[in-house]
């Protein structure tokens, strides 16, 4: 979601590893266009792209409101964690130029 070819690479390992179906991972960039999440994943990933643009704007309450339609107070708040945490490693990741090699 965050665009990084680190964290591309690594979290596609990571997950295949932990047995994650590869069509998910395939398709992870058109979720919406799938079947392939339940509707708590798919309400994550609305909040996680939605924090991952902030910088576009702000969350739009259509966002946080659909994502608080399915999700926990407790889970929204782990989403909205984790994606700060990874968007931040993200821009560490870009500001280093670190550059991922085939």
């Amino acid at each position: 979601m965050n665009g990084c070819a680190f964290c591309l690479r690594m979290h596609t390992r990571d997950a295949l590893k932990k047995g994650e179906n590869p069509d998910r991972i395939a398709v992870l960039p058109a979720w919406e266009e799938t079947g392939y999440f339940s509707e708590t994943e798919r309400a994550a990933l609305r909040l996680t792209e939605a924090i991952t643009r902030i910088s576009d704007g702000h969350v739009a309450d259509e966002d946080y409101d659909a994502a608080a339609a399915v999700l926990t107070p407790d889970q929204v708040s782990a989403v909205a964690w984790l994606a700060t945490v990874m968007n931040a490693f993200n821009r560490v990741a870009v500001t280093s130029r670190y550059r991922v090699a085939g």
